[in-house]
């Protein structure tokens, strides 16, 4: 999925086997940038966070202009795994250590508003999304299920209902000899990330937000108004909100130098079998939840609206494709559900997530009228929601919410371009030989 030093490439051509792809409708191709404009807040990608945002700024009177360097949802908004899961990829440490007691607990509450603002979309703008609830938290070894009832208790400490299963109680939950331990709570859950992306772009421009596609911003002059240039026109704006994460440095190097470092592009790969019995759908996993397990080098996989089983996983930290990706995948899904071996694969796709090195989001600004929404971590779908409302809050003013997250410290991955990601595969080589214990 693309060189060594790139994310575009042969990541474009893994990305024509989507089953999102495949299962929506796009409109005609947006018109990308061919003159000089003039906006209140000038967004930067056109995923769930710039929409988000620029959908927010909208509805508080201001004039947004969003480019986006290849199409609406493009990049991981329309290709992941589509599980809107409460809490950060970090856990609560990370905000318990720097921020303290009363601030972290704001933020775990800023999570679950984080999937009430994306139900509340959903119903507002009539997104069909194929919106479930239920999701499983799941541990394939006597050590990783000991973690996940520690993790569990203090879901609950914190008010969520878990519901536990083990040994002959497991199937109630999930039928799969892989795992000796599950938990399930009903506020995450899962949805079609593309669907809701094309819908979140739809709410944007119904409030007057004008998107632009294929429009990569090449370089960007920051001062009292910020003036982002692109192949063929520019904006000229107040405030400005970087929203395209990873793929930032892909299209314009310098448009964030100082932010970008601190990101790291993950690989994730996901297969879609062909449409399944629903009654085989339903013994293997009662609730129709979506699920992960808790490794290092995680496994997570739930079932479409039309019965596909979404099987993801086999991260790349050297942003290539692994190698025999497609059987793989086939051989793990096939040891997580056994009555799956030999279904068809009907498609099979990746994309990058952008991690941070503690996984916990990295919002803040430069100078007084640029900020910037990255980190996710793998808990984007509901997160970038919310950040997207934090971002709208500060620009009109009212920056206590973003400024939380600001607060939080971040380090840049060690050695530059060129030594962070053989190092980080040798760390991930690591995790792995330690999940198998």
């Amino acid at each position: 999925m693309g060189g060594t030093h790139s994310l575009t490439g042969s990541d474009t051509q893994l990305n024509r086997r989507s089953y999102y792809e495949a299962s929506v409708q796009r409109p005609e191709v947006l018109p990308s940038l061919q003159e000089n404009l003039e906006a209140d807040v000038l967004v930067v990608g056109a995923g769930f966070a710039g929409l988000s945002a620029a959908l927010e700024l909208a509805q508080r009177g201001l004039s947004v202009v969003v480019l986006e360097a290849e199409r609406i949802g493009s990049g991981a908004s329309g290709r992941n795994g589509g599980q809107a899961i409460v809490g950060y990829a970090s856990g609560q440490g990370p905000f318990e250590q720097q921020l303290g007691a009363a601030d972290a607990q704001r933020a775990w509450e800023m999570s679950l508003e984080a999937i009430d603002l994306l139900d509340a979309r959903i119903a507002r703008h009539g997104i069909a999304c194929d919106r479930v609830d239920g999701y499983l938290y799941v541990a394939d070894s006597a050590r990783k299920a000991r973690a996940l009832r520690e993790e569990m208790d203090g879901l609950e400490k914190r008010g969520l209902a878990v519901d536990w299963a083990e040994g002959a109680d497991l199937p109630r939950l999930i039928d799969s000899p892989r795992y000796v331990a599950a938990a399930r709570e009903t506020r995450s859950g899962h949805l079609h990330p593309l669907k809701y992306a094309l819908g979140l772009a739809r709410a944007a421009q119904a409030a007057g937000v004008r998107i632009f596609e294929h429009s990569p911003v090449t370089g960007l002059l920051r001062g009292a108004k910020l003036v982002a240039g692109t192949p063929q026109g520019q904006v000229k704006a107040r405030f400005g909100v970087l929203a395209g994460n990873c793929m930032l440095p892909e299209y314009g190097p310098r448009v964030a130098p100082d932010v970008a470092p601190r990101i790291m592009p993950v690989g994730t790969y996901i297969l879609a079998t062909a449409p399944l019995d629903p009654a085989l759908c339903a013994r293997l996993i009662p609730g129709n939840a979506a699920a992960c397990d808790n490794n290092f080098v995680l496994d997570y996989f739930r079932f479409s609206a039309d019965a596909r089983m979404l099987f993801g996983g086999r991260v790349s930290y050297t942003t290539r494709t692994p190698p025999r990706l497609e059987e793989v995948m086939r051989e793990r899904m096939g040891q997580v559900f056994p009555a799956l071996r030999g279904v068809p694969t009907d498609y099979l796709w990746g994309g990058f997530v952008d991690i941070s090195m503690n996984r916990a989001p990295d919002f803040g600004r430069l100078g007084h009228n640029l900020y910037y929404l990255q980190g996710f971590s793998g808990h984007g779908v509901a997160l970038t929601g919310l950040a997207g409302l934090l971002v709208a809050e500060a620009v009109a003013g009212q920056a206590g919410r973003f400024d939380l997250f600001a607060r939080l410290r971040h380090r840049s991955f060690p050695g530059g371009p060129l030594l962070r990601t053989p190092s980080l595969a040798l760390g991930m080589l690591w995790h792995r030989l330690r999940d198998a214990v």
